[in-house]
């Protein structure tokens, strides 16, 4: 006889959105709940097992015998099953022991719904229930003011296990210890947002954090959900918004996982051309089975309600679009008008944005998309994904491939740098030199530089100073603020001990001050998404590698001159087309000796009415070698 006490959360319009693919929040009813039934205090569980003939809850409160606590299937089809069990209380471990009708297989899997895991390696679930009391009102009631697409996006992508490690314990950072340390560091580097790698329960930390298994559940590597609650609480009273990386795009095989749930290719698309990911080795979502997509969307969610996330990084969304993603002649099938579009991934992301902007003021989804799939951050009413920003892949290889280059043959490719500029406006492009760019044999940013010493940090300054001042949202991955000399390596913490040293601490001090000038020169965020927020001064000066443009706001007053030196040779009384009458004056300069520049600079400079590059004022300038100058126009 079984111990469970029959008991529901669903009611039949819950069963009829999920069976619709429209339920948003299974998280309130699917998974393990503290409830108070007949006025006996246990636990709620359910759990979707069409394809099972026997649900059991195994757990620390039955010693993990399979069978005394069996779930009740639901009458309406939908394939839950579900029941209340007093002996199970908020703390103990548990997992579902499903034994299919394929084949009598038995499955023992974690809840997919589960809000807290064991500490990996160890695989179950948690019982357990939310507790914490925010205190990030304010934050929340401005957000929407602070998160648009008109104001600043300068992110920090942040691995939390190797940012920093505790050397006595030889072990990561806490959440807790994180909400002192790295909140500060943040703050004190004038980054308006942190981008945390998937911070979701995972099994493997070689996979970074992007093969999930406990899409619910933070870490428990860092501590309880409640500490990473007050992690993103501290960012937000430190008015530092929160984006979360999400992976909806595959899952692993293991055992515990969503794989083979109940014994059939339930999660994933039961087609191996379509469901199975050769890259990763991993299982792709069936976004074509309305449950999945109830279960993904709601996961969305999830992170925005209950942990108040400002935004999503949505990981691998090519992977999602494209049927031969990674795939050879005979690998993939085409969709049904004959196209390597997959449909329904496109239609599954497109209802996902809707759910999100809809439902939550004031936040964000980013997609990383790495082909020229149209409209992708244009609205979903007008066919596009629906997304707010795509990184600029295009940019960063461009960019990172100009760089490598000594300075001596960058005048043969100026069409390389200035090439981004042509479809710079037709999404809405965060630039990105995220962690992928410094893994693998890459090197990191700064040992991707040409030159001696001085050189290789000139470049570096460069590279900041012109990613700062092009057009879009910017993104920088832990360490390349101050210049790591090594690869990033998910098992150790950053090289710290650099900043003892004047050219890793002036990369430092320059980082913080071009956050600095993001955040309070209008010109550079109030249109950086729209062609009235660039024009072009020359980019055709190959012969000196130069290029200078106007970065534009709302107000004239506050418009830009940008003038880039991509080589080591000063450029005397260089001569500039300007827009109107006044005098120039430095905004930055990445030559300032404090960020370990040789202090080229130009004082006040008088505008003449002297016709330059088909415009009726000009002045001359002194251009700092590898060089960026940043001036306003003083009426």
């Amino acid at each position: 006889m079984s111990n469970v006490i029959p008991f529901s959360l669903f009611t039949d319009f819950d069963i009829d959105l999920f069976k619709a693919g429209k339920h948003y929040r299974l998280y309130e009813k699917m998974g393990s709940h503290l409830v108070e039934v007949d006025g006996e205090e246990g636990t709620y569980f359910a759990v979707w097992a069409p394809s099972a003939k026997a649900v059991s809850v195994i757990g620390d409160f039955n010693y993990w015998i399979e069978g005394e606590h069996s779930l009740n299937v639901r009458w309406d089809a939908s394939g839950i099953w579900e029941g209340f069990i007093p002996a199970a209380k908020k703390g103990m471990r548990y997992k579902y022991k499903i034994h299919s009708h394929h084949n009598d297989i038995k499955t023992e899997k974690a809840d997919p719904y589960a809000l807290r895991a064991e500490h990996p390696p160890q695989t179950a679930s948690i019982i357990w229930e939310h507790t914490y009391t925010w205190k990030d009102k304010n934050w929340m009631g401005y957000r929407k003011d602070k998160n648009g697409l008109d104001k600043p996006y300068s992110v920090y992508e942040v691995h939390l296990g190797s940012w920093k490690r505790n050397v006595k314990e030889d072990r990561p950072l806490t959440y807790l210890e994180l909400a002192d340390d790295l909140v500060a560091y943040v703050k004190e580097m004038n980054f308006t947002h942190v981008e945390f790698m998937p911070i979701m329960e995972y099994p493997y930390d070689p996979s970074w954090g992007y093969q999930l298994t406990g899409y619910f559940a933070p870490t428990s590597r860092f501590g309880t959900p409640e500490e990473f609650m007050q992690l993103v609480d501290t960012l937000h009273q430190n008015d530092i918004g929160v984006i979360l990386d999400w992976v909806p795009s595959h899952f692993p095989e293991d055992a515990h996982g969503l794989g083979f749930f109940d014994g059939s290719d339930l999660y994933e698309h039961p087609d191996r051309r379509r469901g199975y990911h050769p890259d990763w080795k991993s299982l792709i979502f069936n976004y074509g089975r309305n449950e999945v997509r109830s279960f993904l969307i709601s996961n969305a969610l999830f992170w925005l309600d209950r942990f108040h996330a400002d935004g999503l990084r949505v990981d691998a969304v090519a992977s999602m679009l494209y049927l031969d993603y990674s795939r050879g002649d005979g690998e993939w099938e085409p969709n049904e008008f004959g196209g390597r579009e997959n449909l329904e991934a496109i239609s599954f992301l497109r209802e996902m944005n809707e759910a999100v902007y809809t439902n939550y003021e004031g936040v964000q989804t980013i997609a990383e998309e790495s082909t020229a799939f149209p409209m992708v951050t244009k609205p979903v009413f007008i066919g596009g994904l629906g997304f707010g920003m795509k990184w600029m892949m295009g940019w960063m290889h461009d960019t990172l491939e100009y760089f490598k280059k000594e300075p001596i043959y960058r005048r043969h490719h100026q069409n390389d740098i200035t090439f981004s500029m042509t479809y710079a406006f037709t999404e809405n492009f965060m630039l990105p030199l995220s962690h992928d760019e410094v893994v693998y044999g890459k090197n990191s940013i700064l040992g991707r530089m040409p030159g001696d010493e001085w050189q290789r940090f000139g470049n570096l300054r460069l590279l900041y100073s012109y990613m700062y001042t092009h057009p879009g949202g910017n993104l920088l991955f832990m360490g390349g603020e101050f210049g790591q000399y090594n690869e990033w390596d998910f098992q150790h913490s950053l090289d710290w001990h650099l900043l003892t040293y004047g050219y890793h601490s002036g990369i430092k001090d320059l980082v913080s001050d071009l956050n600095l000038l993001y955040k309070k020169q209008p010109a550079l965020y109030e249109k950086q998404f729209s062609g009235e927020g660039f024009e072009w001064i020359d980019h055709n000066d190959a012969e000196n590698s130069v290029m200078s443009y106007l970065r534009k706001g709302h107000d004239e007053e506050n418009d830009l001159v940008v003038v880039c030196n991509m080589t080591p040779v000063v450029r005397n009384n260089y001569r500039l087309g300007l827009p109107r009458k006044g005098a120039l004056q430095e905004a930055f300069n990445s030559d300032d000796e404090r960020y370990g520049g040789s202090g080229v600079s130009n004082g006040t400079v008088a505008i003449e009415e002297k016709e330059w590059q088909w415009r009726e004022f000009s002045a001359e300038l002194t251009l700092p070698p590898l060089g960026v100058l940043v001036l306003k126009i003083d009426d």
